[in-house]
């Protein structure tokens, strides 16, 4: 049966509208925070004089925190509840942004990196909050479309950041290890303020309990760790943002390159943000799409069309990979929406979990480009795109096969008992 069976916006959503409306804010915050890294790259790697490898360490500690802290995130979620869950993530983020105001005064790489580490672990009690949240503002069947609606505001950010980093954050060659270091403590304070502002909003906006969490002595048998789908699911997840998170960090480098046209990081900046636009015009399509088709045959379309663009951007060179690697994009946009509903369908209380569990696997952020820096440091970068298209690939099993995991509904459910 088809995801959703009717179009536009149910009465049960409409309902909804204010705290989904808030949900979409803090997704663009979200795409915001994340995409400047793709102009920290670059900048901190001629601020410190650093490998491709060592540059992505901005990527590593940025979606490390998610590893380290998604499970911690998902047990706090499931004992304070989702909306003081929210709240605690957007002052989390806010801390680790004011730290980019010291880091810029010292010019020390390592506090930099400390400092993006805790704004990726604000980040991931925030998607362990809000994404079931979002899927739960309104029917089951069309959880993905509204996560792609939420994700179309995510991607519109991805796709100004970029472009607003350039301007702020890269100055004129040239410029002294000071210029350098100052110029990224504008935008990180005022980014700072917005975040707190964003939290004082949300503890004051109201928002219905819609999820289940466990009670106060109850004690779950197990884990979500039996569900089948959600293993699965947890590794398409990881190759999903390793895969979208690569091709954005090494994007600027890339197209520096002779054989891509030697583009300057500010030209190559309006190509990531084209790259992110693609992310957001197909989540925005997304949106009515998946209320008329099946969320796995949506998510097996654009991964096999990814692994060919990849293919591509590996056999050529010039204006036709460039391209390629661009359209990637678009292929990106309905993944995560696709994924993340059908690997938590059927957990009941134990969706927290799974969510924290999912969350924990945005890790592939920080291990797909570094794997691919590495390859790239000693191989060249086309090479290093297979890295890239190992991961569309297993997605694309995932859509096939994996998501038809032990569901609730099939009688495997974890024991709960008081």
């Amino acid at each position: 049966m088809a995801v959703g069976g009717g179009s536009g916006v149910g009465a049960e959503e409409r309902n909804y509208a204010v705290p989904l409306a808030l949900m979409v804010s803090l997704y663009f915050g979200i795409g915001f925070i994340t995409a400047l890294n793709d102009v920290l790259v670059p900048h901190f790697k001629d601020l410190f004089h650093l490998t491709n490898f060592a540059a992505l360490m901005v990527d590593l500690c940025f979606f490390g925190a998610y590893f380290v802290m998604s499970l911690p995130a998902g047990w706090v979620v499931g004992r304070i509840g989702y909306k003081a869950g929210i709240v605690a993530a957007l002052v989390v983020m806010g801390a680790g942004l004011l730290l980019f105001v010291p880091a810029s005064e010292v010019i020390y790489y390592p506090l930099f990196l400390l400092a993006l580490f805790v704004v990726g672990s604000g980040l991931a009690l925030l998607q362990v909050a809000i994404n079931p949240y979002v899927g739960a503002l309104g029917p089951e069947e069309t959880a993905a479309s509204r996560l792609n609606l939420a994700g179309g505001f995510n991607s519109l950010a991805t796709t100004i950041a970029p472009r607003v980093g350039a301007i702020f954050i890269f100055i004129a060659a040239g410029g002294t290890a000071a210029e350098l270091a100052r110029s990224v403590r504008g935008p990180y304070a005022v980014l700072a303020v917005c975040v707190f502002a964003m939290a004082v909003v949300t503890a004051f906006v109201r928002l219905p309990d819609l999820i289940a969490t466990k009670a106060v002595g109850e004690k779950l048998v197990g884990s979500a760790w039996r569900f089948g789908h959600l293993r699965l699911g947890a590794g398409a997840i990881f190759f999903y943002v390793g895969a979208e998170v690569a091709i954005g960090s090494m994007m600027i480098s890339f197209l520096g390159q002779p054989s891509m046209g030697g583009l300057g990081h500010g030209a190559a900046a309006r190509y990531v943000s084209l790259y992110w636009g693609g992310a957001m015009v197909g989540r925005f399509v997304g949106f009515w799409a998946l209320r008329k088709v099946e969320a796995q045959r949506a998510l097996g379309f654009v991964s096999l069309v990814a692994a060919v663009l990849v293919a591509v951007t590996i056999t050529t060179h010039g204006a036709v990979a460039m391209w390629a690697a661009v359209a990637c994009g678009l292929c990106n946009s309905v993944m995560w929406p696709c994924i993340f509903p059908l690997s938590l369908a059927g957990l009941g209380k134990y969706t927290s979990q799974g969510s924290g569990i999912l969350v924990m696997m945005v890790v592939g952020g920080a291990v797909i480009p570094e794997a691919q820096g590495f390859l790239a440091d000693r191989f060249g970068y086309q090479p290093s795109f297979l890295v890239v298209l190992v991961c569309y690939l297993y997605i694309l099993f995932f859509a096939l096969r994996g998501y038809r995991g032990v569901r609730v509904e099939d009688g495997v459910v974890p024991a709960v008992v008081s």
